[in-house]
């Protein structure tokens, strides 16, 4: 008897520190649509899964990236005191592809955003350049 539970507590023990070594998974979900001109809209539905709410890269989807969200808050301390805008939107665009952008993780933001507004590309630039001025916005 003292073996079979002996037993039963080293497979559960097991069992559980499998399921502890396990790599979290991102639900991919359909993306919905937001105001164009809400830049803090559009960071809390598209941005703040993996970049967390105050932007500093710890949101709950952060953990299953095979890279660590950057904190978009020093941006422009890490730029010299400049907020790099450009580079912003091309990476927000999909123009300059980064580790977890354009991977599986992350998708590029510019065809999600085309999804939206197929035949507008002026509403896809709005929400481009209103969501850059967001994360500038969120700069320390």
């Amino acid at each position: 008897m003292r073996k079979s539970v002996s037993l039963l507590v080293l497979g559960i023990g097991i069992a559980i520190l499998v399921a502890a070594q396990s790599t979290p998974e991102i639900k991919k979900v359909r993306v919905s649509s937001t105001p164009a001109y809400s830049g803090a809209e559009m960071f809390k539905t598209y941005c703040a899964a993996c970049h967390g709410m105050n932007a500093k890269g710890g949101g709950p989807a952060a953990d299953a990236l095979k890279v660590p969200p950057p904190d978009l808050t020093s941006l422009k301390k890490n730029g010299g005191g400049k907020f790099p805008a450009a580079r912003v939107t091309h990476i927000v665009e999909g123009s300059d592809e980064i580790g977890a952008h354009g991977s599986s993780d992350m998708p590029l933001w510019g065809p999600v955003f085309h999804s939206l507004s197929p035949s507008n590309d002026g509403v896809v630039k709005l929400r481009i350049a209103n969501l850059t001025k967001y994360i500038e916005s969120l700069q320390q």
